[in-house]
């Protein structure tokens, strides 16, 4: 849901932040597989040497990750689904509050919807 005094966007402006967005999720992709495959092996092995061989690329993902999301966040740009590339932005339509709707894959930003039903509300621009 969008609040009061949040960065609203055009669809203009939602498009023209996808070229760094693309690069900074996909680095978050890559930051969170690092982290899935080793968070396992490094839990077990850190009481006894601190977490292996695994644990410096551990940390530079953990790192990586939250670097890239907080940019993201700092713009006003919502991350849904990182895995997916899922973002909003929030915007406004016809005077009300809406998301504009982009998922990597998609050429541009195409779809929108109202903050009440998420991805499956999604309507063409």
């Amino acid at each position: 849901m969008t609040r009061e005094g949040e960065r609203r966007f055009t669809v203009e402006e939602a498009n023209a932040e996808l070229e760094e967005l693309r690069t900074a999720l996909a680095r978050i992709r890559e930051a969170r597989q690092v982290i899935l495959r080793s968070g396992e092996r490094i839990r077990s092995a850190a009481p006894s040497d601190g977490g292996g061989e695994d644990a410096g690329p551990y940390l530079d993902a953990l790192t990586t990750l939250r670097r890239e999301m907080e940019r993201i966040t700092e713009r006003g740009i919502v991350v849904r689904d990182a895995e997916s590339g899922l973002v909003d932005f929030p915007a406004e339509r016809e005077g009300r509050a809406v998301f504009l709707c982009w998922r990597l894959g998609e050429e541009a930003v195409a779809w929108w919807h109202p903050p009440e039903t998420g991805f499956p509300g999604r309507r063409p621009l």
